[in-house]
């Protein structure tokens, strides 16, 4: 018989969480604050608690997908006696810090902490593509491999409980930033009446194309080497840049999402390194305690 899983939090992901379960035929309790979310679970098999109480005492494995760091106190806290000596599993989105302090906080109560970053959307867990990124204790990772499996491709980053959410931090920037990017390039288009879908369609190769020069930056980067042979400068990057800028003024878009990147251009072509490779970006992006030399004593 399968281990009890209970899932407090019944959103869109948190039910396609539950679901994924039921589907595999494993014991599965729900609760959610707004106990109209439960239904629909409730006739597909899975027990539904009526307060968090209940839920915390079901038994099993406790999974956590709500809105917020602060929403999972909210929910946890009232009933952190109850999960002393069991197992919580985090998948609300949450900074770095946020999950340490989650797994400080559980660790204090005798609660088995694992932290969860999902890299999907509900409509593809337990299908293709699916991720979930994980960190915090590796004897709960193991023991529920199973469980973690039916969600997407599991991922192990390590004891630290920050690392999970890190690293899902660190690509969604990316994301949002394309997404940003490709509006920005969708608004010069409209500007000129032509077909967003048909720019699109252009699009989407060209990014993907261009991924495939992240690991030649990634070798660039902590080699420090910006200047290597046939990398694109500062300056040449500047001048490309400008030009886009005046491209999108011309049409009457908005240049707040591009012109913060020209900016960083412009200070490290002041800074005097013009000729180095637009990787050297970077070195700005970081913080000043990254900055700073590490002591050799």
């Amino acid at each position: 018989m399968s281990t009890t899983t209970t899932f407090l939090g019944l959103g869109a992901m948190g039910s396609a969480l539950a679901k994924a379960c039921l589907d595999a035929g494993r014991p599965t309790v729900v609760w959610n604050r707004t106990p109209h979310r439960a239904h629909e679970l409730g006739e597909r098999g899975a027990t539904v608690a009526t307060t968090v109480q209940d839920a915390a005492t079901a038994g099993g494995v406790v999974v956590s997908c709500l809105f917020d760091h602060r929403s999972v106190h909210d929910v946890l806290d009232p009933v952190a006696d109850l999960l002393t000596g069991r197992t919580v599993i985090n998948l609300t989105t949450t900074t770095p810090h946020e999950a340490r302090e989650l797994a400080g906080w559980a660790d204090e109560r005798g609660i088995s902490y694992l932290d969860g970053a999902i890299m999907a959307v509900p409509e593809m867990i337990g299908g293709p593509g699916a991720a979930i990124l994980y960190s915090g204790s590796a004897t709960v990772f193991d023991r529920y491999r199973t469980l973690l499996d039916l969600w997407g491709e599991s991922h192990y980053y390590g004891s630290d409980a920050g690392l999970a959410s890190l690293h899902d931090m660190a690509m969604l920037t990316g994301m949002y930033t394309m997404f940003a990017g490709f509006m920005h390039g969708a608004a010069m288009i409209a500007a000129e009446g032509g077909s967003i879908r048909s720019f699109a369609e252009r699009a989407a190769p060209f990014l993907a194309a261009m991924t495939e020069g992240l690991a030649d930056l990634a070798t660039t980067i902590e080699a420090r080497d910006y200047d290597g042979e046939g990398q694109q400068s500062l300056k040449f990057t500047e001048t490309a840049l400008a030009a886009l800028l005046r491209a999108s003024v011309d049409a009457g878009v908005n240049v707040e999402v591009l012109k913060p990147v020209h900016d960083i251009v412009r200070r490290q072509i002041a800074a005097g390194y013009g000729k180095q490779g637009t990787a050297r970006i970077f070195e700005e992006l970081r913080s000043p305690q990254a900055r700073r030399p590490r002591s050799t004593g």
